[in-house]
């Protein structure tokens, strides 16, 4: 199938990010080469069961175009295009709060690039924080299996500054000194929860 984003630009399909080595039992479950989507798929899909939480990732709106339709039964999609660009990855609510963050990764092991980031994704968490929502990102240093939730007004200070002619990423050690770390678990994976509820405690 051809995927096509809103200015024509060609989608390329890896496939093969679904195919995950299976882990074999000399390893642990904090280090099983899964990514943070699935990560955190699987530990929104816990806090629903749990009633926790309601938090799903976003659909991305897609138009197709062309269908190969012989029949019903085998009719396959041969081209379409994202009608839009995505906004954040995860959205929903928790304890009457809207929840809203944006999850990504890198192997980069000393920073975070901001290219990683778009204009749009950054102008709707500022809308959301101005309408009193729960903004943050959660960060994935991939080869050390390291990740941080760094809420949305830190990313703002570290994009203006880039916007500004500073630095094009964060650094680690800055991402430490104002970002929450949070280990990875079995149930859940991510278990960013407990800190949604000290930065609801820090609002009151």
């Amino acid at each position: 199938m051809e995927l096509r984003y809103p200015n024509g630009k060609k989608y390329i399909l890896d496939k093969t990010a679904k195919k995950q080595p299976k882990p074999s039992k000399s390893i642990s479950y904090s280090n099983r080469g899964m990514t943070l989507e699935e990560d955190l798929n699987i530990t929104n899909l816990f806090y629903l069961q749990k009633g926790t939480a309601v938090i799903h990732k976003k659909p991305t709106p897609v138009q197709i175009v062309h269908v190969d339709y012989q029949s019903r039964s085998t009719a396959v999609i041969k081209e379409a295009y994202f009608k839009q660009p995505s906004t954040t990855d995860y959205n929903g609510v928790y304890q009457g709060r809207y929840i809203d963050f944006e999850a990504k990764e890198t192997n980069n092991t000393t920073s975070f690039p901001l290219q990683n980031f778009h204009d749009h994704q950054i102008d709707h968490m500022k809308k959301v924080v101005d309408q009193n929502g729960i903004s943050f990102v959660i960060l994935r240093f991939a080869k050390t299996e390291e990740v941080f939730l760094m809420e949305s007004v830190y990313l703002f200070r570290f994009w203006d500054r880039m916007l500004a002619g500073g630095r094009k990423s964060i650094k680690k050690d800055e991402i430490e000194t104002v970002a929450h770390p949070i280990s990875i678990g079995l149930h859940p994976r991510i278990d960013y929860i407990p800190i949604i509820n000290k930065i609801l405690n820090r609002k009151i």
